[in-house]
């Protein structure tokens, strides 16, 4: 549309939300996508860019609001980076994610005879997380009420909170986030004020220069017990400031059964670091899951949703159908929740892992519920199983669970489920666009039974689907 340029403002009606979040508009039939905007909202924009194709708009104004509009619980929303649905009816979220889902899967290969079942709701809406990072930033952002206060000059070179939408160098203060408990914004509170009077800096993104790096806050849902920890850059005097400011937080903050400080040295925004020092606690909080405990140490991977996890855990366990005479193979098996939730149902499970901290972690997870029919392996999946004999792993699998992140399976991966050909495989996933990709690559040999998406992550467009598909 050549009447339209880059700056150019108009108003537009919001026809839908794509897959990622944005909203998208058409006007004479040309493509408008804008974030912060709701299907059936009247909205004002301004064009900000024009593709050949394609523009994008910033929302300047909600000329008419949507009828599934609902007011956010979040005084940080419209700034945050998280929940960019939070003022959607929560109906309207899980209608949306079914239908990317739909869109991602069925697309490529219509027709299908399978079934994409409603989406399973996220037991709890807000205080569902079981893990949130915080960043500490020589960039904090003020509010518009902090802006318009003439009566207080806020200190714009300090911030502990969360990253500004679409801004990785800009860090609001947080003082009230809902996706986990009151209890953890009184630790960030009380480290913030800590690390402020210190007189140590926030570290730098751009001279890379500072200590103060991030704090992560890790909460079971199940048995109420808190790790913190305090991730900094390498100083002389680091060790003494984070002994205080963990004292600090000791005599004044809520319980916290443990408290980590590790330090990393890198460049890279990664809430993460090495040689962690336990100062007070065992370095770990228990988490339960069903029947199973899980020890969760300060830089594991767990399911941030533990209520969510129970839930998406039983599917893959009905999906597997094991009758108790196979063995199983858990691909991406992190700290072996998956593995575990399946040993009591299987001869014999084998899981792999790239991170070695990980299955140390999944060993320890298998000891401290007696599971003995567990066995884990460090290593690059598309290399570790080239690398040893199946009867290492138990022998060849007839049920594989695979749960790769975002990027999906890697094709030499894919390559060699088709060469092992197990009976069955359980596809999770966490991103429809790559899952739907790894099945076209499987449907030469697997039919697809079933696909159960779950919502892990209120008021986000995340979704999670389990898929099981039977060798043909």
């Amino acid at each position: 549309m050549e009447s339209l340029r880059k700056g150019s403002e108009l108003a537009l009606f919001v026809d839908k939300l794509i897959f990622g979040g944005k909203a998208l508009s058409r006007l004479d039939g040309f493509v408008v996508l804008m974030d912060r905007a709701l299907p059936g909202q009247r909205v004002r924009v301004r064009i900000t860019k024009k593709k050949a194709n394609y523009a994008e708009a910033q929302v300047l104004e909600v000329l008419e609001r949507s009828p599934d509009q609902v007011d956010p619980a979040c005084a940080h929303f419209g700034v945050c980076g998280g929940c960019l649905w939070q003022d959607l009816a929560y109906a309207e979220q899980l209608a949306w994610k079914h239908r990317h889902v739909r869109e991602c899967l069925l697309e490529p290969r219509e027709p299908v005879d399978f079934p994409i079942f409603p989406v399973t709701p996220s037991p709890v809406l807000y205080g569902y997380r079981n893990k949130m990072e915080f960043t500490f930033s020589a960039y904090r952002w003020l509010s518009s009420d902090e802006v318009a206060c003439s009566e207080v000059a806020y200190d714009r070179t300090f911030a502990l909170g969360l990253h500004v939408r679409n801004r990785y160098d800009r860090v609001f203060d947080v003082h009230d986030c809902r996706l986990e408990s009151p209890e953890a914004m009184v630790v960030v509170d009380i480290l913030r004020r800590a690390a402020k009077e210190s007189g140590l800096a926030p570290y730098h993104v751009r001279t890379h220069q500072g200590v103060w790096r991030f704090v992560v806050v890790r909460e079971s849902k199940k048995t109420g017990q808190r790790l913190v920890h305090l991730i900094t850059a390498d100083a002389p005097e680091v060790h003494r400031t984070v002994e205080r400011a963990a004292r600090e937080l000791e005599s004044q903050g809520p319980p916290v059964t443990t408290f980590v400080h590790s330090i990393n040295r890198s460049r890279a925004q990664v809430a993460q670091g090495e040689a962690p020092r336990i100062l007070w606690g065992s370095g770990a909080i228990e988490e339960h899951v069903g029947r199973l405990r899980f020890r969760v140490s300060a830089q594991s991977f767990f399911q941030t949703n533990t209520l969510g996890a129970e839930k998406l855990y039983a599917a893959v366990l009905e999906s597997a159908a094991l009758t108790g005479t196979e063995t199983v193979w858990d691909l991406y098996c992190g700290t072996g929740s998956i593995a575990l939730t399946l040993a009591a149902q299987a001869r014999k499970v084998s899981g792999f892992e790239l991170v070695e901290e990980a299955v140390a972690d999944a060993y320890r997870n298998a000891a401290l519920n007696g599971v003995d029919n567990c066995h884990f392996f460090a290593g690059d999946l598309k290399d570790v199983l080239r690398q040893h004999s199946l009867n290492m792993f138990g022998g060849p699998p007839d049920v594989i669970v695979t749960d790769p992140p975002r990027s999906g399976m890697h094709p030499k991966v894919v390559r060699m489920l088709l060469e092992l050909a197990p009976r069955r495989i359980v596809a999770v996933s966490c991103n429809p666009s790559t899952l739907a990709r790894d099945l076209s690559a499987l449907s030469q040999a697997y039919k697809v039974c079933a696909v159960q998406p779950f919502d892990l992550f209120p008021h986000t467009p995340h979704i999670e689907c389990v898929v099981r598909l039977d060798r043909r």
